[in-house]
């Protein structure tokens, strides 16, 4: 069975203590949830969680969805955002895991990827010096997520053109961006064996597509 990778790349600095990471865990929690009831998700969604504040952690290798659990996502009081080392991290375990096509077997579907920060880098020169490596990898989406008025636009825009913009972090509106989530994957699935990149469902009123 050809798999579909999906990996969420999720900021756990320290601004996102209390409620924000609470309110995170939930959703994310909800989203797996929606997704289990997808037959095509169970058949080939494979699924890898990484964390980043001043230490990057893959909480979830890339694990099939029917096994995939979901451990309680913690985050400092305080420390800097090392997205670029994040994304360092990322380029190495999706050159590791993605299998190519060969003569005896079909490869996996293009990987999606979806990086969730209400800040911005600290490490913003490793950053931008992983964004061209981060494009190579032919991902059939990256999907920029910036949270709160502390988030940077602008500095998601030069990874990925889809960039999405949600006022808070709080319960509700994360629960709604992780539900335009898994239309997004349920619409990559879809979309498999196209060769396209993935086109995005149209967001709900709570998220605001970055022009």
């Amino acid at each position: 069975m050809r798999r579909l990778p999906v990996y969420f790349l999720l900021d756990t600095s320290g601004s996102m203590y209390g409620e924000p990471i609470q309110a995170l865990n939930n959703a994310l929690s909800g989203m797996i949830n929606t997704l289990r009831t997808d037959p095509q998700a169970l058949d080939s969604l494979w699924i890898s969680v990484i964390t980043f504040d001043r230490e990057v952690k893959e909480i979830v290798p890339l694990t099939e969805l029917v096994s995939f659990q979901l451990p309680e996502i913690v985050c400092p009081q305080s420390g800097p955002t090392h997205t670029g080392a994040a994304l360092e991290v990322l380029y190495q375990k999706v050159i590791t895991d993605v299998r190519k096509g060969t003569s005896d077997q079909k490869g996996d579907w293009k990987p999606l990827f979806f990086l969730f920060t209400d800040g911005k880098p600290s490490d913003i020169q490793l950053y931008r010096q992983m964004i061209s490596q981060i494009k190579s990898l032919n991902f059939g989406a990256v999907v920029g997520c910036a949270a709160g008025h502390l988030a940077d636009d602008s500095l998601l825009k030069e990874l990925t053109d889809s960039v999405v913009h949600l006022d808070t972090c709080d319960s509700t509106t994360l629960k709604t961006f992780f539900k335009w989530v898994s239309d997004t994957i349920e619409q990559g699935n879809k979309s498999q064996g196209t060769g396209e990149s993935v086109e995005l469902p149209a967001p709900p009123s709570e998220i605001h597509l970055v022009i």
